[in-house]
């Protein structure tokens, strides 16, 4: 038998990755009136009480202990007494923090905290003062595996309730002005609830666009260079305040830790500086950010299971409205791969969208008309006698009738029928008349836009003149009976395993008897 002295194995075949996270806990209360709760957390009403209280520390404590993370950022969390609170329930389960500092900014409702693994050398409150209750930025600094790094946990204005980006920018120029004073080569990690997309620069809401398209989060913090982000090889070799989005290491189908009445979004972040990728001391370990998502964090109907106030009162179900997020760390050098520049859109047509079964870059559509828009649901065109698209879920800022230049970042095929699952609005270009976009039965080519159709119904079928064409009520419930004569008004063409006529609203439909 060969016995290897563990003197002769290379240090780095013994390194293991430290894993760093961040986790808003939505509103991890305690039941003690102090004074500044919200409304639905004053102990004695919409049924909050110590009983509700040790629940959710309980329910925080679950998803901590399973997300096993060695540093993790926590957004709203009350005060400092339910903090000691989760690092007793932590450690009385197994999974204990021996160090936790969190921020103390009076007359805010919450505030923003660290647990460490490794020890808290020290740490501040970067101040943000724009009203009253404002939270304040968490600085740590953290001994990690023999060096140091600091760690900025931040918890940004919210985007509802006047949530102008003007409040963000205040937050990103307090961060902005800390991190210039930095010693060069500094190790940090910028990470927390920055109630920011990360593409928010070409996505942010109009209303609440109150700074001309200057955006805290990719422009103070550099993630975004001559308007694109900025990918780790540009940041690698940049200068400045300059950072990576660690949001780009996953699909675009995959990018979201929040849905908020139906909409996926990138509020979480951790945001990387080039001393991260150099080689030197700690570094991150190449495509390692993930977002958390064990089955318990969803409904049966696949929504966040969040904490649950039913009918005003809680329930005592659910966890958090957001998912933990987090990516892992380690003293061995940074490794490059061929995916570390980002692909840089290229102009094209819908046609080659048909072409090609996978994006290899963004493709970016000018002059695109959208003739048909449902909910979650459009069409789109480049030009009337072109092809037509399906677009499902990434229509934010999309009206029709109007026509746009789009980016493209994610398509594909669903049971047949091409789709666009991922799209970006980079330019609106004014209305444009939708009569000639429109096309005909005679050519039941797939995701086009038909209009005032004749028929009978029956049996899933649209019976006019010599023709019988599969018809599909998106609404089930509108589903004519058998014999019922109809106008068809506007219905795409869609593909299920087959061409069919899908109508998506009563409107667009009319049983004449």
């Amino acid at each position: 038998m060969k016995i290897v002295s563990l003197f002769l194995i290379p240090f780095f075949l013994l390194a293991v990755p430290f894993k760093v996270a961040s986790y808003n806990v939505e509103n991890l209360f305690d039941a003690v009136n102090n004074g500044t709760e919200y409304d639905e957390f004053i102990p004695g009403r919409h049924n909050w009480s110590k009983r509700m209280a040790e629940r959710k520390l309980n329910h925080t404590a679950e998803v901590l202990c399973d997300l096993n993370a060695d540093i993790v950022g926590l957004q709203e969390v009350e005060n400092a007494q339910v903090f000691r609170q989760l690092q007793k329930r932590l450690a009385r389960v197994g999974c204990p923090y021996r160090y936790g500092v969190i921020t103390s900014k009076r007359n805010a409702s919450v505030q923003v905290a660290l647990l460490s693994r490794f020890p808290i050398q020290s740490h501040r409150d970067l101040r943000v003062s724009f009203a009253d209750g404002v939270r304040d930025i968490l600085e740590a600094d953290v001994i990690a595996e023999g060096y140091p790094l600091k760690l900025f946990v931040n918890h940004w204005k919210s985007r509802s309730r006047k949530g102008f980006e003007s409040k963000r920018i205040a937050y990103a120029k307090v961060l902005r002005k800390r991190l210039e004073r930095l010693p060069k080569g500094s190790e940090y990690m910028l990470l927390g609830d920055f109630n920011t997309d990360y593409d928010a620069y070409l996505t942010l809401p109009k209303r609440l666009n109150d700074t001309n398209g200057r955006i805290g989060l990719n422009h103070l913090l550099g993630t975004v260079k001559e308007g694109a982000l900025l990918s780790k090889v540009q940041v690698k070799n940049g200068n400045g305040v300059q950072h990576y989005d660690l949001w780009q290491e996953l699909p675009y189908r995959q990018r979201w830790s929040h849905r908020f009445y139906g909409h996926k979004s990138t509020l979480d972040h951790i945001l990387l500086p080039k001393t991260m990728f150099d080689g030197k001391k700690i570094d991150y370990v190449n495509n390692s950010f993930a977002v958390f998502k064990p089955r318990y964090l969803f409904t049966k109907k696949g929504y966040i299971n969040h904490w649950e106030i039913k009918a005003g009162r809680h329930t005592g179900r659910g966890y958090s409205d957001h998912l933990p997020i987090y990516a892992l760390f380690d003293t061995i050098p940074f490794v490059p791969s061929s995916k570390d520049d980002v692909q840089k859109p290229v102009i094209g047509t819908i046609d080659m969208l048909y072409k090609n079964k996978k994006l290899q870059q963004p493709i970016i559509l000018k002059d695109a008309v959208v003739v048909l828009k449902r909910g979650r649901y459009a069409v789109i065109k480049q030009s009337p006698k072109g092809r037509g698209i399906f677009v499902f879920g990434a229509l934010r800022g999309l009206e029709e009738g109007k026509r746009y230049d789009l980016r493209v970042d994610e398509a594909g095929s669903y049971r047949g029928l091409k789709e666009i699952t991922s799209m970006v609005k980079l330019r609106e270009k004014g209305r444009s008349s939708l009569a000639a976009y429109y096309d005909s039965l005679e050519n039941l080519r797939m995701n086009e836009v038909v209009r005032n159709i004749a028929g009978v119904y029956k049996n899933g079928y649209l019976y006019t003149g010599s023709q019988s064409i599969p018809i599909y009520f998106k609404n089930r419930k509108l589903t004519p009976k058998n014999g019922a004569q109809l106008t068809v008004y506007y219905a795409h063409i869609g593909y299920y395993k087959r061409i069919q006529l899908v109508v998506y609203s009563k409107k667009d439909f009319r049983i004449r008897k």
